[in-house]
């Protein structure tokens, strides 16, 4: 089948195409804008990173994260303080950028700024949401709920083609197995891929867990996991992987668990990088 390139990065920030058979991408960065200093430590290490293994980056990290489970969780620096962040970012070492939204207001101030608008899995089917960020014409990087099945995303796009918008990426984070369990069904990921839109695994979030009851909840049991769906993703064949990544996981606000450290990720990428050369050279194109 033919697949449907997505052009990201513009201006300053190099462009690259991204498809479901051209090489493998990342989406990493830390799971929220710490500070100003924090994010341009972060960006300059996955820079150079990414410039030694020979693979496209796309910085990520969120201004806000307003669907946190705790009232008292840290939800970020907020829109205004953060978009000259990203700006800078992306200015400064030449990387594209990408964030999510939360509200329709706030697609055409954030559009400005980053190269991909992302919509939460939570938010995935909030039209006016959708249709918002769509008419940006920037690409919309669109996270499956954890309630919905892979064909489920086709009434999804559908929204974002109507306002004349097809540069569509689609996003597997895993789905709903009972009570505070996340499974990961690699068949989502050819389901996804018939559309012809590139597909991205979340291989952090897919990854996280929580125990059996709300006395005992425990989010880093799955995220040991993370290497593991990652390579088993890549292998399926998929445009790009989404990890979250630290200098030091544990000293972070949020995510503390689910996070990878910076040297794990290299080490994680140059595996990710050969599986993908063998998956895309079979790249199974059936069409479902």
């Amino acid at each position: 089948m033919q697949y449907h390139k997505v052009v990201i990065g513009s201006g300053v920030v190099k462009k690259f195409s991204a498809a479901n058979d051209e090489p493998l991408f990342l989406f990493a960065g830390p799971c929220v804008i710490e500070s100003r200093n924090h994010a341009l430590e972060m960006s300059s290490a996955l820079r150079d990173m990414c410039v030694r293994l020979g693979i496209n980056l796309v910085y990520k990290s969120s201004f806000d994260k307003s669907n946190r489970s705790s009232l008292f969780s840290n939800r970020g620096l907020g829109l205004k303080k953060s978009l000259p962040i990203l700006s800078e970012i992306r200015e400064r070492y030449n990387v594209p950028v990408v964030t999510d939204v939360h509200h329709p207001e706030e697609c055409g101030p954030v559009a400005e700024v980053v190269d991909i608008i992302q919509i939460p899995a939570f938010l995935c089917r909030q039209t006016d949401l959708l249709v918002s960020a769509a008419r940006t014409k920037k690409p919309i990087h669109i996270k499956k709920g954890q309630f919905l099945a892979p064909w489920d995303m086709d009434n999804v796009i559908q929204k974002v083609k109507e306002v004349d918008n097809s540069n569509i990426l689609l996003c597997e984070r895993g789905f709903s197995f009972g009570y505070n369990n996340l499974i990961s069904d690699m068949r989502s990921l050819p389901i996804l891929r018939s559309t012809g839109y590139p597909v991205i695994f979340d291989a952090t979030h897919s990854s996280q867990y929580s125990s059996e009851g709300p006395d005992n909840i425990r989010e880093d049991y799955g995220s040991k996991f993370v290497e593991v769906l990652s390579k088993a993703s890549v292998a399926v064949g998929i445009s790009g992987i989404f990890i979250e990544t630290q200098q030091n996981p544990d000293g972070t606000c949020c995510n503390k668990s689910s996070g990878m450290s910076l040297a794990r990720l290299e080490i994680l990428l140059k595996s990710l990088i050969e599986f993908d050369g063998i998956a895309k050279k079979y790249l199974d194109s059936t069409n479902f």
